[in-house]
């Protein structure tokens, strides 16, 4: 990213003209969804003309896209530095301010444009729908106050919720999760059909009460001869998913597997996901296991689709219910006391033992510092040191604070998950930061492929397995995400 320092002096209009050129290059490159490209010409036409608030406007936008929010406000500040009046900036900023959950800043954005721009009825009506949020958010946070003792999956009466007899789905056997029953629902949700209302409430306070009593830092033990699969995001693609245990097998005692968070958000049929791999989870209990992603938080899922989701096909009980049972996934695992797998990375201090993690109170929302947040959020990079995120929550963290982090706790490797890769995975860090991505063509837009990882007990060598998107029904992503956020990002 080019620096945005002070800048001083005329520009020559031969830079003017080629920044032009460079940003319409760009923008065809935002149109076809390649938003690296584009980020990298609008940098380049920046560097030819930093007095252009398009320019960082328009990156900020394509950054938006990528989810790099840290940049992204960061460039639509600078856009409203250079011209006060330019109204996308101030959306644009509302956005990235949205998406790392300060819905009053983006308010406060709003604000000002009316202000200055009062017959805008765009800006009153974009101020109106965030006030809007901002007062449900603060009701919400009112009404969590007042019930602070009420355990939701405790409330939830089972007994009065009958089963319909045109019900023509799974059933969960004397009250437990079954292999026919999961393989039933694998198939059940391949038709679009839903799981019974009293059997996903059922799942749902039986994988929590399973949660609670772990630690947040699992240890695995894979023998030597066995197999052990881990996988990437998956954002609510459901057929995706499948195509995995179709390339892999389905879980079992003999074929046990990981999932690195961000299960849901994004794809429209993150719930079919969810259900799928805590019913997995409640089968397999030693041999299915689940980290906690970035998007397993209240924030993303009001943002990106997963509560609007749950709200259209259950309840906003069962919604809630959710937040309740994500603040007990664990933060990590450790394979054979060999391999730490997270979702995001490593820490903003060089001090952080395995035991730390494992001391972590992870029953909350994640703050916005420390080894919980890191955890969830931080990237890698390939300079040395350490940087602030381009997310605008976490660290970006070089190969040094890896092997000083590796060396310290006596392990060879990482892997974590968190960022889209082109071939599905990447290894960083001298092959010491490993990314997989399990979420194919994520979006119905990056073209990229999935993959998964396999290694043995025995030398614990990753190998990777790539694969493209499968054809899945006609819902779009984000088809559930706030309508107000897609709007700003447009």
């Amino acid at each position: 990213m080019a620096s945005n320092e002070e800048i001083t002096g005329p520009v020559a209009q031969d830079d003017i003209e080629a920044a032009e050129k460079l940003k319409n290059e760009a923008n065809e490159y935002f149109k076809k969804q390649s938003y690296n490209n584009a980020i990298e010409l609008y940098t380049k036409a920046i560097e030819k003309n930093p007095k252009n608030a398009v320019f960082f406007a328009n990156r900020s936008i394509a950054n938006l896209r990528l989810e790099n929010f840290g940049y992204a406000l960061s460039d639509a500040s600078k856009a409203i530095e250079l011209d006060r009046a330019y109204t996308k900036a101030y959306y644009r900023r509302a956005a990235a301010y949205m998406s790392l959950g300060k819905y009053k800043l983006a308010l406060k954005d709003f604000e000002y444009v009316t202000k200055v721009r009062p017959n805008d009825q765009d800006a009153k009506m974009k101020y109106n729908e965030c006030n809007k949020i901002v007062k449900k958010i603060a009701f919400e946070k009112a009404i969590s106050v007042d019930k602070k003792e009420v355990n939701i999956a405790d409330s939830i009466n089972l007994d009065a919720m009958t089963i319909e007899d045109e019900y023509d789905g799974p059933v969960l056997e004397d009250g437990k999760v079954t292999l026919k029953f999961v393989t039933e629902l694998m198939e059940f949700y391949k038709q679009q059909k839903k799981l019974h209302k009293k059997y996903a409430y059922k799942i749902l306070i039986d994988v929590k009460s399973y949660l609670q009593k772990q630690p947040s830092l699992v240890d695995i033990k894979v023998a030597d001869d066995k197999k052990f699969t881990v996988c990437g995001d998956i954002h609510g693609q459901y057929y995706d998913l499948m195509n995995i245990f179709k390339l892999n097998g389905l879980p079992s005692e003999t074929n046990p597997y990981l999932f690195n968070g961000d299960f849901v958000d994004r794809g429209s049929f993150s719930v079919e996901c969810i259900f799928t791999l805590f019913s997995f989870k409640l089968l397999y209990p030693d041999h299915f296991f689940m980290s906690r992603g970035n998007h397993e938080t209240l924030d993303m899922n009001r943002m990106y689709g997963f509560r609007g989701e749950v709200t259209s096909k259950y309840t906003s009980q069962m919604a809630d219910l959710f937040t309740e049972v994500y603040n007990w996934l664990p933060l990590a695992h450790c394979i054979n006391s060999k391999v730490l797998v997270m979702h995001g990375g490593l820490f903003s201090r060089d001090d952080v033992l395995l035991d730390d993690i494992r001391k972590v109170d992870r029953n909350k929302q994640p703050p916005e510092d420390g080894i919980m947040c890191e955890l969830l959020w931080s990237d890698p990079q390939p300079m040395q040191g350490r940087a602030p995120s381009k997310r605008g929550v976490g660290c970006q963290f070089g190969p040094d604070v890896t092997n000083t982090f590796l060396t310290r706790n006596n392990l060879d490797y990482i892997i974590r998950s968190h960022e889209v890769k082109n071939d599905g995975y990447e290894l960083a860090h001298d092959g010491k930061c490993i990314t997989v991505f399990s979420a194919p063509n994520y979006c119905d837009t990056m073209g990229n492929l999935g993959a998964f990882i396999t290694m043995n007990g025995k030398d614990l060598k990753p190998n990777f397995t790539t694969y493209e998107a499968v054809p899945h029904p006609d819902v779009k992503p984000m088809a559930y995400a706030n309508s107000f956020f897609s709007m700003l990002c447009q």
